[in-house]
């Protein structure tokens, strides 16, 4: 049979550990800056059509958007009761393919259709 032996309780402390030096950590690098996509930034000429509402001279896509967005805006031409949809005047109806009323989501793909 073997003997067990009395559990008996040490006398050492536990070691403390030094405290290190913090480490120094490298200067963080900035991100790198998003550069725009040069075929949203490519002039385009807008169609005869489209030129009624944002003007002639070629503009960007993004800046395309931007002044039919104005324009639907300013004339109160976004549905009261849904505001993704718009309704379409006498100016922008052609522009739309005829149709009196698109979904804001539909007007983009309209939209470029009249884009050179």
């Amino acid at each position: 049979m073997a003997t067990k032996k009395p559990a008996t309780k040490s006398t050492k402390t536990p070691a403390v550990k030094k405290a290190e030096p913090a480490k120094k950590t490298p200067a963080k690098a900035e991100p790198a800056k998003r550069t725009p996509n040069a075929a949203f930034m490519k002039p385009v000429t807008p169609s005869a059509v489209l030129a009624a509402v944002i003007g002639a001279t070629p503009v960007p896509r993004t800046e395309v958007t931007k002044k039919i967005w104005d324009y639907i805006k300013q004339n109160n031409l976004q549905d009261k009761d849904n505001r993704r949809m718009i309704n379409a005047d006498g100016k922008l109806q052609p522009v739309f393919g005829g149709k009196k009323q698109v979904s804001m989501f539909e007007m983009t793909k309209l939209v470029s259709a009249q884009l050179k």
